[in-house]
């Protein structure tokens, strides 16, 4: 039996191998990014919380990586449609810990400004050169910024493509990265101003963009799980595959009425398809053709039960 990975077509097996490497680079790439932004936090609340969000944006790539290994195993007698919903799990993990991590910080950055907490920024001396330590720190929040726009861009499509939630959600946050370097020079130039409550305030922006990240995709990752009718990777408006199947069966003259229940299971669809035609038609050969005809409208199509009722009845 072909394990999930091997099931896909050429054209997006080379695609899921492209972003597994691209995923590598982007994890050595938010190492470096990691590090500078630690070493030069000094004591801005901005700056941690920029730092933990950053460590944060590790899980998505490290998630995508680990469901894409996982659906390479092949099916068994205990998954007999292999580790098809892998991906959708990784989703979740990868949700709830952005929404859990986001809701600490705004608790942490709120504290901060209650308490009237007053971050300092020293000068440094280099080569006989002394000058503002915030100028470092700026410096590692625009670092920060500009990989992780790049990469989101290069991830988007490819997410779109695979229809992985997992990668769709990295490339969105990445993407989306620019507001928590902005907040967080903001924050360092309102230190430097004399505006104490600036920091604890960039902190808050930040913290509440990754508790935002955080609810849209644990909310997705939710539903998914409760077997909603398919949606875009998204989350915009309903899978169009599902009306290419209702096209399908209206287009044959011996179904006179049709129900779908389908399902999202990671990247694939599973479902059942209920309808009414005459006794005559519903031949275990006719059933079975109709099937194989449904699953190869698309690569996502997995699985479909056929469930016919015979005789004038309507589907409830």
């Amino acid at each position: 039996m072909k394990s999930l990975v091997e099931r896909l077509p050429d054209e997006q097996r080379r695609e899921l191998r492209r972003m597994q490497r691209l995923q590598l680079l982007w994890l050595l790439f938010l190492v470096s990014i990691i590090a500078a932004v630690y070493f030069s936090a000094g004591s801005s609340q901005a700056m941690k919380t920029a730092w933990i969000e950053d460590a944060l944006s590790l899980v998505p790539p490290l998630a995508f990586l680990f469901a894409s290994w996982v659906e390479g195993w092949k099916p068994n007698q205990r998954l007999p449609l292999g580790y098809v919903r892998v991906s959708s799990i990784s989703y979740l993990v990868s949700s709830v810990a952005l929404a859990g991590v986001g809701l600490f910080l705004m608790i942490d950055a709120t504290m901060t400004l209650i308490k009237n907490e007053h971050a300092t920024i020293g000068s440094i001396e280099v080569l006989g050169i002394t000058f503002w330590f915030g100028w470092v720190m700026i410096a590692a929040l625009v670092y920060s910024v500009l990989p992780p726009v790049i990469f989101g861009r290069l991830k988007m499509r490819p997410a779109i493509e695979l229809h992985d939630k997992t990668l769709w959600a990295d490339a969105f946050m990445n993407k989306a990265d620019w507001l928590t370097g902005l907040a967080g020079i903001v924050g360092i130039l309102g230190i430097g101003l004399g505006w104490w409550w600036a920091d604890a305030v960039a902190a808050m922006v930040i913290a509440a963009d990754v508790l935002l990240d955080g609810y849209r995709h644990t909310n997705a990752a939710i539903h998914d799980l409760m077997d909603e009718m398919p949606k875009t990777v998204d989350d915009s408006e309903y899978e169009p595959l599902i009306e290419r199947v209702r096209a399908h069966l209206e287009g044959l003259p011996w179904v006179r009425e049709s129900s779908l229940r389908f399902r999202e299971e990671g990247r694939y669809l599973t479902g059942s398809i209920f309808l009414v035609a005459p006794e005559e038609a519903t031949t275990a050969k006719r059933l079975e053709e109709l099937q194989q005809s449904i699953l190869k409208l698309h690569w996502r199509m997995l699985d479909v039960s056929i469930m016919p009722r015979t005789g004038l009845g309507h589907l409830d």
